[in-house]
């Protein structure tokens, strides 16, 4: 499996961008499809995005559909999720998690480990 390191997170207000990050080691990122999800405090963690092992299909929440765009740079071994009109309700902890089958899942059941996650807080 591949080991998983988000960044980028941090304090931005409503209606504010940001754009994180999770980098993979291994060579074989090309192989999996990428999801990002969120946890919020007191809250079970959600699935946000999922993206095909190409970049070519992705699949969102109906909470962050229009809002928020999933992407993949296989170069880079790098994924990334770009939050546009965020909410305060966007506030959590967002991981990202690797899955050969996870777009076909809908971001379901996700069978990659977890990194460390980075933390998104939007002020209202």
């Amino acid at each position: 499996q591949v080991q998983l390191v988000e960044s980028g997170g941090g304090l931005v207000q409503a209606g504010g961008s940001l754009r994180v990050s999770c980098e993979a080691s291994g060579r074989t990122f090309s192989i999996y499809d990428m999801g990002w999800y969120r946890q919020a405090p007191g809250k079970e963690r959600e699935f946000v995005a999922a993206i095909s092992r190409d970049g070519g299909n992705t699949y969102y929440a109906d909470s962050v559909k229009g809002r928020f765009t999933i992407s993949k740079d296989n170069a880079k071994n790098t994924v990334y999720l770009q939050m546009n009109s965020l909410k305060p309700e966007d506030t959590a902890i967002y991981y990202c998690n690797a899955d050969p089958f996870l777009l076909r899942k809908r971001g379901i059941n996700p069978r990659g480990s977890w990194g460390q996650g980075t933390q998104v807080t939007v002020s209202s």
